[in-house]
């Protein structure tokens, strides 16, 4: 194969804003959890979450640096903006979750029982943690679309809340798994059914706007996201109506939180995260619906 000619390494990967950004999250996604492996410790189903969102997003900011600095990222078959776009809002979304949940979990002000060097490891970790979050968030601004600009998709305030859409859904699943009782009625599960299919159908237009094929479909993509967005507005508006009333009525379930419920096994509690979280999705899909009829695809950047 013949060189198109040019120098064979991009220097802008690193010197530019964006490839510092880049290198601030290499270097302190490294640096958290380091410092947890070596001596902050992490233990249960949050530490290990915990664990696995900075390894995670080491190791593919990691791919994402050396493929752009190489050039390799021309070589692969799928839509590399849409890819980089879509994978700093995921990682800013995760990185958040674990700055917060890892301090709430395992940092505490006194050395008792785990010694003192152990809390300051948890505690740089910490400080650590809150920096990795706010190096994704800052890569985000830098290449979020702007008025005017022709980007790719996962750029755009919408295709970044098809992002939020699809993480804050996982929470719900959360939540449902956590013995929230929605077996218990028709209704509910009506609404398991709209999370699901929200869910399902927000990752698969992520999916074909990476990959690159939107081309390929015999449809309008774009209409037909339009289109999904408005009829997701509507499921949701049913299971924001549907959800608190079989869970928080006195007919079917109890308005205020049970007395002998046990901290982190009460149903009610994630009954009513469910709650909260069906209400943030609906006003997501609301803003993506407005935003949706002001953007045009762009496949291939």
């Amino acid at each position: 194969m013949e060189s198109a000619g040019g120098p064979y390494l991009n220097t802008a990967a690193v010197t530019a804003p964006v490839g510092i950004a880049r290198l601030l999250q290499m270097t302190f996604g490294c640096t958290t959890f380091s410092l947890v492996a070596h001596q902050g410790g992490f233990s249960a189903a949050y530490g290990t979450f915990c664990m696995f969102v900075w390894t995670f997003c080491f190791a593919v900011t990691v791919f994402i640096i050396t493929c752009e600095f190489t050039r390799l990222h021309s070589c692969l078959s799928i839509s590399w903006g849409n890819f980089t776009a879509a994978f700093a809002m995921l990682a800013t979304l995760m990185s958040v979750t674990a700055a917060v949940i890892y301090p709430l979990y395992f940092v505490q002000l006194g050395c008792y029982p785990i010694g003192c060097e152990v809390r300051d490891f948890r505690i740089a970790a910490s400080v650590f943690a809150g920096l990795l979050f706010v190096a994704y968030a800052t890569e985000v601004f830098l290449t979020r679309a702007k008025p005017g600009q022709v980007t790719s998709y996962m750029a755009t305030v919408s295709g970044l809340l098809k992002i939020v859409q699809a993480f804050v859904a996982c929470i719900i699943f959360g939540a449902l798994v956590n013995d929230s009782q929605y077996g218990k009625y028709v209704a509910t599960q009506w609404c398991v059914a709209v999370y699901s299919f929200c869910f399902v159908v927000t990752v698969v237009v992520v999916a074909f706007s990476v990959t690159g094929k939107t081309a390929l479909l015999w449809f309008p993509f774009e209409r037909a996201v339009v289109i999904y967005t408005f009829g997701a507005v509507l499921l949701y508006v049913s299971a924001a109506v549907i959800w608190p009333v079989f869970c928080f009525d006195s007919k079917y379930g109890s308005p205020q939180r049970p007395g002998l419920c046990a901290k982190g096994k009460c149903p009610w509690d994630s009954q009513l995260v469910i709650a909260i979280f069906t209400y943030v999705n609906l006003l997501l899909y609301v803003v993506d619906l407005a935003y949706s009829q002001r953007i045009r695809f762009v496949s291939h950047i």
